[in-house]
């Protein structure tokens, strides 16, 4: 893939889309490609997470070990919250059919974002906004609980 094929794939994973076309190219740039063939696991429960990868093609089922699960299919962005905070990996992810990612390292990710400091006000922005939408859901889904 190209650059500008690479481009294009970043600006449809939404978070990522908020950053704008030059950074969208700087992440291009600097990132990685993976390639992988069914089975193959892209990372493992409780594993340092210092990266996030976004599906070029293939699928991957992301599995938290305790029975929730997902499937990551092209443009799906898998661990969002390892581009900005050093953590653990919260669950596990493998190649279900020949699959590849564009690795996006959480040093080149703070990169960006300090090049670009409106880029980083939209990103916080929009974090802050998810965060109470999760806020009120548990509120409603706790109200929910302890009225039936």
């Amino acid at each position: 893939m190209s650059i500008d094929d690479d481009v294009a794939l970043l600006e449809r994973v939404p978070t990522l889309r908020l950053l704008g076309d030059a950074s969208l190219r700087m992440l291009a740039i600097g990132s990685e490609q993976r390639n992988f063939v069914r089975g193959d696991v892209l990372f493992n429960l409780g594993d340092d997470a210092d990266a996030g990868y976004v599906v070029q093609r293939g699928a991957f089922r992301v599995d938290d070990g305790a029975g929730a699960e997902m499937i990551a299919g092209p443009g799906a962005l898998i661990g969002e919250l390892a581009l900005v905070v050093p953590m653990k990996r919260p669950s596990s992810a493998v190649a279900l059919e020949h699959a590849s990612v564009i690795r996006v390292a959480r040093s080149l990710f703070q990169r960006v974002l300090e090049s670009d400091p409106a880029a980083a006000v939209r990103l916080r922005d929009e974090f802050a906004v998810r965060s109470s939408q999760i806020a009120s859901d548990i509120l409603m889904a706790g109200a929910k609980l302890t009225s039936s």
